[in-house]
């Protein structure tokens, strides 16, 4: 089976991906030259764990190939997958869909027979039948069909969560669209993943729906770590008290200084503009959205609050800069805000992030030191903040850690640390939803 992926991100790369390590023949068109070039040599214009390794062997076995030739990439293809950015709309929220319609118009030119053209990318509802009037005006003589296929990729696992899924949403409405993408995805059959056909606009919604969720439950836990805060209860063990119930579920009851990322930020905002064109207001997606919004400028608060009300011309170590670990994705990050709230009220600004330095640079303000480890960036440092959870974090010795600091102002947005074991280490230590 030959298939063609039209984007070379995350997406459309960690998909290639897989679907080559299925035994499928897949082509990557991707019209990045600098990006391609990169690709061609074997390097990831991402960092995602197990990626480098998973594309470098299906390129040896001839199964995954890179070009900017789209014609030549869909010729003799059963399904064209576009996996081209949707990022929001300047001015008004929505889902900007430019380079997926012109995706769906170069495809409809290229195509030689009938093909499956499936989104891959996350696009609003009604995006399907869009494509299917692009394509039908493009090209009235070709035979085809249009199908959803939304990801459900986690940053940092996404191999692993492609590989074996929860489930797998599939829109397709005709029979033939069907058994393209059942025998597409037979792999999954075998293993008994749940696979669901839907209609299109069911799909396109049921991607949007699922992390509105995920985000409502991210900013429902950091609330209840306020409330927690006032009245002397402990956060974790209201998560777990209330995560165990399995109508509820322990997943995304983590918390911290907001949600970011390629994802939530702007799906969220997406499902409130298509809510409101179609009458039917979101209220409560609405309301995550301004409280993420807030929640995310108001951890700079905090640090500031806890050196005694100003960081003027006091240095502050920053560890983590990435919306979440295991990724070098800075989109929407809650490092921008904070850092750039903290360099702006006159603090020196020393960072370190094992994978997402290179792409700080060009959204965190100017002046801030970049470190090449975690004790290198809290050398010398009034206050320490920690922003993202990454592994190598957790294992940092309070006695290493207070050594390298001149003041002893601990910020922990993640509550990556004990408490107890940084006090009594000789750290004003502050965490998120725990008692004192």
């Amino acid at each position: 089976m030959r298939i063609a992926m039209i984007g070379g991100g995350y997406v459309g790369l960690v998909s290639a991906a897989c679907f080559a390590e299925f035994g499928t023949e897949v082509t990557v068109v991707e019209a990045d030259a600098e990006k391609l070039t990169a690709l061609h040599e074997g390097r990831m214009p991402i960092y995602e764990p197990g990626l480098e390794k998973l594309v470098a062997e299906n390129v040896a076995a001839g199964r995954l190939a890179f070009t900017a030739d789209l014609e030549e990439a869909v010729a003799g293809v059963e399904a064209v997958f576009i996996a081209v950015g949707t990022p929001t709309r300047r001015g008004d929220g929505h889902a900007d869909l430019t380079y997926v319609h012109a995706a769906a118009e170069q495809v409809a030119r290229a195509l030689t027979g009938y093909a499956v053209i499936v989104t891959k990318s996350t696009v609003p509802v009604g995006t399907g039948r869009q494509i299917h009037e692009i394509v039908r005006s493009t090209r009235p003589d070709l035979e085809f069909d249009v199908a959803s296929n939304p990801e459900f990729l986690r940053e940092g696992s996404a191999i692993g969560d492609f590989m074996r899924p929860d489930r797998v949403v599939i829109g397709a409405e005709s029979p033939r669209a069907q058994e393209v993408l059942r025998r597409l995805y037979r792999p999954l059959y075998l293993i008994e993943a749940p696979i669901l056909f839907t209609g299109l606009e069911t799909a396109e919604l049921t991607k949007y729906a699922a992390n509105a969720f995920l985000a409502m439950k991210v900013t429902f836990i950091n609330e209840m770590a306020d409330l927690c805060e006032k009245v002397g209860a402990d956060v974790h063990d209201v998560s777990r008290g209330i995560g165990l119930d399995g109508r509820i579920g322990r997943k995304f009851l983590h918390p911290g200084p907001g949600y970011g990322g390629s994802c939530f930020p702007k799906d969220t905002l997406a499902l409130v503009r298509t809510a409101q064109d179609h009458g039917a207001p979101t209220r409560l997606i609405e309301t995550t959205v301004a409280v993420n919004e807030a929640r995310k400028s108001g951890m700079a608060m905090r640090v500031i609050a806890a050196c005694g009300g100003s960081v003027r011309g006091k240095t502050i170590a920053v560890l983590g800069l990435t919306f979440k670990p295991e990724t070098d994705d800075m989109r929407d990050a809650p490092a921008i805000s904070i850092v750039a709230r903290l360099a702006g009220d006159g603090a020196t600004i020393r960072a370190f992030d094992p994978e997402g330095m290179q792409q700080a640079r060009a959204v965190l303000p100017e002046g801030v030191h970049y470190c090449k480890d975690a004790l290198d960036a809290a050398t010398g440092a009034d206050a320490l903040v920690l922003i993202t959870e990454w592994n190598e974090f957790r294992a940092i010795a309070p006695a290493r850690l207070r050594k390298a600091m001149r003041g002893t102002v601990l910020v922990d947005l993640r509550n990556v640390w004990d408490p107890q074991a940084m006090r009594a280490g000789g750290f004003d230590y502050h965490g998120i939803g725990r008692p004192g």
